[in-house]
């Protein structure tokens, strides 16, 4: 399968040097806020976060920024990219394409709290808005896509895929690292919602 490579294979991340305010009127962000600019936002310095590298291998996880539990899914060198967008009124969009993954098939995908690790379970559990008193969090009040970011998305036949989500709120310093695939597309229904199977692959982000 025919890769074109990124620059640095596990690069940290790039800052990207538009202002967030004329990428989110761009993607139609601001007119989903449903709120007004303040004054703060429109001289605000902050940037876009973006975040792109191939999956290593899970033995890696301690050099690597993206990795793989199951290489059949999500090959060892298919790519990932993640952005991160402040938008007005204290709105967030989150993009992720990936590269030559499985194709032709349904991945789910969340935004998830802790950065990845070794074993799958290190990324720890869906970043929530409003934090379920009961974990692991399956309640649909709580385990949704409004109180959560959900980015599932289905590959072509090349293994591409984007999602996007927005969300009327903006992350807790320090308190969303990564963005967790997983198996399947994520249930919605109380008992299981927000679930989506095994994990398949993580890689980090430092949402903002």
């Amino acid at each position: 399968m025919s890769r074109h490579k990124f620059t640095t294979r596990h690069k940290r991340l790039m800052i990207v040097g538009a202002g967030a305010t004329a990428l989110a009127a761009a993607i139609g962000l601001a007119a989903t806020a449903g709120a007004s600019e303040t004054p703060a936002e429109r001289t605000s310095s902050w940037k876009p976060v973006v975040v792109k590298v191939e999956f290593a291998p899970a033995s890696e996880a301690a050099e690597a920024d993206a990795v793989t539990y199951n290489t059949e899914l999500v090959p060892v060198g298919s790519r990932v990219r993640v952005k991160e967008v402040r938008g007005l009124g204290g709105a967030t969009l989150v993009e992720l394409r990936v590269k030559d993954l499985a194709a032709d098939r349904t991945y789910g995908a969340h935004v998830h709290t802790k950065p990845c690790g070794e074993l799958p379970t290190a990324a720890g559990p869906h970043y929530q808005n409003e934090l379920d008193p009961t974990q692991p969090s399956v309640d649909s009040k709580y385990a949704n896509p409004k109180n959560e970011v959900w980015l599932d998305l289905t590959t072509n036949k090349d293994g591409t895929g984007r999602a996007t989500a927005g969300v009327d709120w903006r992350f807790r310093e320090g308190g969303a690292r990564s963005v967790v695939i997983h198996m399947m597309a994520t249930a919605t229904h109380d008992g299981h919602a927000g679930t989506a199977g095994a994990r398949l692959a993580c890689v980090n982000v430092p949402f903002k």
